[in-house]
């Protein structure tokens, strides 16, 4: 255990659940930790908690609210480990997750390592770990092919262990970026790596449901970064393949999007829808509950979706 491990977490009014997040990494099996708390200018007991973990080698860095990524890549720079673990400040990682990562790329310098990943909700023993085609080795360009073939892909920072070294050729987090900002920094991180070893027994937790948080917004600037976020991806993906599995995969990506922004942001729907099209003939239609299914086959699904959106119905 001679690597050191930098695990980097950004905290913006997290009080509740932070203190969770750091005693999964206090419970680490891999001791080479050094963890460093970028607390974003929280006004609840966020800061209060962190100094509670004493016990662990951390440095709580505090600065006035700049956004998530402006605290990562300030985490980022203060890292002296050798890999990096990105952690949300909500999230979890098994106890054992650092270490079977760092054991399969022990001796595999120009790869990162993926996990086994999971959603919960309320209570983390509760969580759905998922089986996905991307469970496996890959090579990084087929990784981001695969992980896109429904359109969708999880790519959350809790997943990876990354070498300092893959972190540094991959540049830093665009601070412009605010939704789905961790899709566009990983997609440059295994561009820049080599492989994705997977490891089966690592898993980390993803809580959902939180109000308020970043990906439940539904404001101009979040969808503008969102559109963003899927031009950058396409655009670094197509240029190392661009057969018809990766367009058809941007191409239901962007149907996605559109169904999501609608009808909150309308021209950016089209656009999206527009994209899709000149990307690959598939199409797909949005999905929800028993009354939107039906009003959409009557009515068209834009018009379900806006009086789904007035009645507050699913």
């Amino acid at each position: 255990m001679t690597a050191k491990v930098s695990v980097i977490i950004p905290c913006y009014n997290a009080a509740r659940y932070v203190g969770e997040t750091l005693k999964s990494v206090q419970l680490q099996t891999w001791s080479n930790l050094e963890v460093i708390v970028v607390d974003d200018g929280s006004t609840d007991d966020s800061v209060r908690i962190v100094e509670t973990f004493a016990e662990l080698d951390l440095t709580l860095i505090r600065q006035s609210n700049r956004g998530q990524t402006a605290a990562l890549n300030v985490g980022l720079a203060r890292a002296t480990g050798d890999f990096v673990q990105y952690l949300d400040a909500d999230d979890l990682i098994d106890p054992d997750k650092i270490a079977l990562q760092m054991a399969r790329l022990a001796d595999a310098p120009g790869c990162v390592a993926s996990a086994r990943w999971g959603r919960f909700y309320d209570r983390p023993e509760d969580t759905r770990f998922e089986t996905e085609t991307v469970s496996r080795d890959l090579d990084s360009l087929d990784w981001l092919v695969e992980s896109r073939a429904d359109g969708q892909g999880m790519m959350f920072p809790a997943l990876w262990l990354v070498p300092m070294s893959t972190a540094q050729a991959a540049g830093p987090w665009r601070e412009d970026l605010t939704l789905n900002n961790d899709a566009e920094y990983f997609t440059r991180v295994l561009l820049a790596a080599e492989r994705v070893l997977f490891c089966e027994g690592a898993r980390c937790r993803y809580r959902s449901g939180i109000s308020g948080s970043l990906s439940g917004r539904k404001t101009p600037a979040h969808w503008a970064s969102q559109e963003k976020v899927m031009e950058l991806c396409q655009q670094r993906v197509l240029a190392k393949d661009d057969g018809e599995r990766a367009r058809r995969g941007f191409s239901l990506s962007w149907q996605h999007l559109a169904h999501a922004c609608y009808p909150y942001d309308r021209l950016l729907a089209e656009r999206a829808l527009a994209r899709a099209r000149a990307l690959h003939p598939d199409t797909i239609l949005p999905r929800g509950g028993p009354t939107f299914m039906i009003l959409s086959r009557l009515i068209g699904w834009r018009a379900a979706r806006r009086l789904q959106v007035a009645s507050g119905w699913p």
